[in-house]
């Protein structure tokens, strides 16, 4: 589904990421781990268009994907979420939904005079959807709570029932677990689950190792912008590599 080939992201003479190359399975839950400054980020922001590739390849079905603006990118059914969730503040949960759809009758000035019927026809599927997503992700009952009223990890939520809204095949999850507690990071993993058995494709950042141990194969793990290692959770947890990167040993 995603292929990266010796991908390389350079902000003048710091090289963020180095030569990172890989091919991620349609189907699966990757997991990307690595310590602080590793280039993980760095990495799911070139990927997902944020940057440009200062060299290398990435490819999305068989499309190049490289370099290209991140619209474009959300358009082929490949999006992100953040570490820090970014929804509108003063716009309500539902709002926020039904925002994310693209090319809606609506955006154009004269269909709301010339073509009501269709925007409101539209509007009226967007809704419907935009609450039957709410309800997976459990914030039906908070539908038109602003959202800047929600606590972090419902804003995680939040931010998945975003991304839902555009169909999406592959969504780059950034800490889904951060700042959330016990019993939302139990809710966000229980979904995670449901969408991939539903054919949804995941590559996950996360720092709670648990987590990523119970969620996620293969595993991907990066240090000092280098891909050191990829494999199954067992072979990752006793890896010596892993465990010297994260004691901060030199990496031969």
């Amino acid at each position: 589904m995603l292929e990266i080939k010796q991908l390389v992201k350079e902000f003048g003479g710091l090289r963020a990421v180095d030569e990172v190359t890989f091919t991620l399975r349609a189907g699966t839950i990757t997991g990307l781990v690595g310590p602080n400054g590793a280039g993980k980020t760095t990495l799911f922001n070139t990927i997902a268009g944020f940057y440009r590739p200062t060299s290398g390849g990435i490819s999305f079905l068989g499309n190049r994907i490289g370099g290209l603006p991140p619209y474009r990118i959300f358009r082929q059914g490949l999006v992100r979420t953040f570490q820090i969730p970014r929804p509108f503040a003063a716009m309500t949960v539902l709002e926020n939904t039904m925002l994310v759809p693209a090319r809606q009758a609506g955006e154009r000035l004269w269909n709301n005079w010339f073509d009501r019927s269709r925007v409101r026809a539209e509007e009226r599927a967007c809704r419907d959807r935009a609450r039957e997503i709410l309800a997976f992700v459990g914030l039906d009952r908070l539908s038109g709570e602003y959202a800047r009223n929600l606590s972090g990890g419902q804003q995680k939520l939040l931010e998945l029932a975003r991304v839902l809204m555009a169909d999406p095949k592959l969504i780059l999850l950034d800490e889904p677990g951060a700042g959330v507690n016990p019993t939302l990071l139990v809710t966000i993993i229980d979904k995670l689950q449901e969408l991939n058995a539903r054919g949804i494709t995941f590559l996950i950042i996360e720092h709670n190792m648990d987590l990523i141990m119970t969620l996620c194969d293969p595993i991907l793990v990066m240090a000092q912008g280098k891909l050191i290692l990829e494999g199954p959770p067992e072979v990752v947890r006793s890896d010596p590599r892993v465990l010297e990167a994260y004691l901060g040993g030199v990496l031969e």
